[in-house]
């Protein structure tokens, strides 16, 4: 369960960075691009990767080549939903991704859904609408446009967009980690081709801290994964310890280090999001 903790801590400590970083005038887009530097390093030597052998004829560089891209913008949107809409309701967004990618798993790939996973879907598209609706409703009534509403949904969407990509992958016959080390390479060059076009002047302090964004961002997949292993006959309580632990970090966060309030929509959101968490843990064991 520690390693759960750790995973969940390590996910919610990359939030709280990008949000306090971008506040203290930090450069975004620098701190992604290296961040994948760093992520790439260790994820070849975490899960002692070999590239070299790779297949360049049979390898769907397209696939890749669009996850490249998708990370990075995911990203970005993470760091200005963190900036608009506050950690709580982002990680809320993030962890609840998992909602679009069932639904996938059911349209695309022909998986059979029991009824207490169709509850616990459910259960997860009432909290991601309450979440927005709400979060566009305060922005409304502040005088603002609806940016944080948009970068919240582009989070939700986003990150199901990886997952799924991520599961078509694997049936396709290509490792996790292999596959994970070629979109962190390819998303580094991506994205430092892209500085050099459009930022040619680069502090250290960007880097620097992109890097150690990496290295935690990192951690949370690894210990995530490891957390699978070690619990490879419990995956269910893997996932739902992982999501609820990372939404009530999330929560205590955004309240105590950043003054957020939460509304009776996020309160809603919330307690739906935790309760489609637990369905879907419990369908997952029969």
């Amino acid at each position: 369960m520690e390693i759960i903790v750790a995973a969940a801590c390590c996910s919610v400590i990359v939030s709280i960075l990008l949000k306090y970083l971008k506040e203290k005038g930090f450069d975004v887009w620098q701190m992604i691009a290296w961040n994948y530097l760093s992520a790439s390093v260790l994820c070849a030597y975490w899960f002692k990767t070999d590239i070299t052998h790779v297949s360049w004829q049979h390898t769907p560089w397209w696939l890749i080549l669009i996850l490249a891209v998708l990370l990075p913008s995911i990203f970005l949107c993470l760091a200005k939903s963190l900036q608009f809409a506050g950690i709580v309701k982002t990680e809320i967004a993030q962890r609840l991704a998992v909602i679009l990618s069932l639904l996938a798993a059911y349209f695309i790939f022909g998986e059979q859904f029991s009824l207490l996973k169709l509850i616990g879907v459910a259960l997860g598209v009432v909290a991601i609408f309450f979440i927005i609706l709400g979060q566009a409703a305060e922005k409304a009534t502040q005088g603002l446009n609806l940016k944080s509403a948009l970068f919240l949904f582009c989070v939700w969407a986003g990150y199901a967009a990886v997952d799924i990509l991520l599961k078509y992958s694997s049936s396709l016959g290509l490792q996790f980690a292999v596959t994970l080390n070629l979109i962190f390479i390819v998303a580094f060059v991506l994205s430092i081709a892209y500085l050099a076009i459009t930022q040619p002047n680069w502090q250290p302090k960007n880097i620097f801290a992109g890097l150690v964004l990496g290295a935690i961002n990192f951690a949370n997949i690894a210990l995530y994964v490891k957390a699978h292993m070690m619990l490879k006959d419990t995956p269910a309580i893997v996932f739902a310890g992982m999501n609820i632990l990372v939404v009530i970090f999330g929560v205590i966060s955004g309240v105590v280090l950043f003054r957020e309030r939460l509304k009776a929509y996020t309160w809603i959101g919330l307690v739906c999001g935790v309760l489609a968490v637990l369905c879907l843990a419990k369908a997952m064991m029969l």
